[in-house]
Parts: C-alpha cells; sequence; structure tokens
C-alpha cells in the first residue's frame, strides 16, 4: 500500500475515533493515536495535514455533504462513510495538487475497506455529484 492511501486511511480512522469519542483535536490526541497506530513518519506528516485539513475545513465541509446527499440528514450516514467523505470532499476542494478523480477512486477503495458492502457505491455516487459541479479542469485526470 502506497503512503498516501496509508495516510487518507490513518486520517479517516482518526476522524472517526475523534467523532465517535467527542473528542477535542490536541496534540496529544494525535500522539495518543499514534501510538495506537503504527506509521512511517511521512505517513504520519501526510495524515496530520489531512486531519487538521478536514477539522479546519468542516464548517465549509458539511454543508456541501448535506447538500450532495440531498435525501440523507449527516447524521444518518454511517459514521465511517461520513469520515471517508469529508476526507475527500476536503482533498477536492482544496487540495489542488490531487485530481478529484484521485480523491474519488482513493475514497472509494477505503470505504470498501472499512465500510459496509453499499459504501464504495454510495461514496462514488455522493463523490461524481460533487465532482459534476466543479470546474471543467478539475474534473480531468492530469495530462488529458
Amino acid at each position: 500500500m502506497g503512503r498516501r492511501r496509508e495516510g487518507r486511511e490513518a486520517a479517516v480512522q482518526f476522524l472517526f475515533c475523534q467523532e465517535i469519542n467527542h473528542d477535542a483535536l490536541g496534540p496529544e490526541s494525535l500522539d495518543r493515536f499514534f501510538s495506537l497506530r503504527s506509521a512511517s513518519a511521512s505517513v504520519r506528516a501526510f495524515a496530520t495535514e489531512l486531519i487538521h485539513g478536514v477539522l479546519a475545513a468542516l464548517p465549509e465541509i458539511d454543508p456541501v455533504l448535506d447538500r450532495i446527499t440531498e435525501n440523507y440528514e449527516l447524521k444518518r450516514l454511517s459514521a465511517v462513510d461520513r469520515n471517508i467523505l469529508r476526507l475527500a470532499i476536503y482533498e477536492m476542494l482544496h487540495v489542488e495538487a490531487i485530481p478529484p478523480v484521485v480523491s474519488i477512486n482513493e475514497a472509494i477503495e477505503i470505504a470498501k475497506r472499512f465500510g459496509t458492502e453499499e459504501s464504495g457505491r454510495f461514496v462514488n455516487g455522493i463523490l461524481d455529484r460533487l465532482r459534476k459541479e466543479l470546474p471543467a479542469p478539475a474534473r480531468r485526470e492530469p495530462g488529458t
């Protein structure tokens, strides 16, 4: 597994734990998390960057997620799917170096691994709605 996939998985796991435990983010929270989940320095750095980004952008991300899930209340989504979607939406809206199609594909794979049998398809459908709203150049992979 690549460094970025592992970092994304760690970020989703942390965000999930943070939400379930109603934990306030602090340096000790990340240290505690990474004391239980081994990760190389580069994986930890990438995951930490994503975690801080998602948490900082949450006031923007959740309304977008609420809007694109249309018939679902945010609180009724599974906590795993909700945090996978939050991470992917953060990447799609705030991380220019990562094409949205990459964020979507990574989210689908993480959903298949950690979610339910339907999670991969659900995550794909939700994120594809957002992808279609993005400016055209952001919807193509580099070099196309």
